[in-house]
């Protein structure tokens, strides 16, 4: 099943989330957490500037899912439909991004300081966090189905 699509959503809109939903971008985003950090650490600035750039290029390097069987593919869908709603920011599962933000911002400031058991706690605590907002996406997203 592929999701509602709203009549007041553009072309790009649609283009965007139909290819962003690939599996493969998903999965591919998910590395660059690490890979970020540690070109931070390591001052590979080469490094930092293609990683910034795929995550950039990301969303519609990949052809658009046939079905949402994939779970990273619920994932982003579930994401369209919650960036859809209002909500505030200390809203459940909102509050895990702004735990996210925290840990990547801490994550930032110990890989610039090179502090090495910091910030693999502090880039492992964001994506976990991260990985439990996308994990609630998905609920809703199958909620939303049913």
């Amino acid at each position: 099943m592929v999701p509602d699509r709203p009549d007041d959503a553009s072309p790009l809109d649609r283009y965007f989330w139909a290819r962003h939903a690939n599996p493969k971008s998903g999965w591919s985003r998910v590395a660059t957490m690490p890979l970020l950090m540690a070109c931070i650490y390591r001052r590979n600035w080469r490094g930092l500037a293609l990683t910034l750039a795929f995550v950039l290029l990301n969303p519609v390097l990949f052809s658009p899912p046939e079905d949402d069987s994939a779970w990273m593919t619920r994932v982003v869908y579930g994401e369209r439909l919650w960036t859809r709603e209002s909500h505030g920011w200390l809203s459940y599962p909102e509050i895990l991004n702004v735990g996210n933000g925290l840990a990547v911002a801490y994550a930032l400031y110990a890989a610039v300081r090179q502090r090495p058991a910091e910030t693999a706690l502090a880039t492992a605590l964001s994506m976990t966090l991260k990985l439990w907002f996308v994990s609630e996406m998905v609920h809703r997203y199958e909620n939303r189905a049913e």
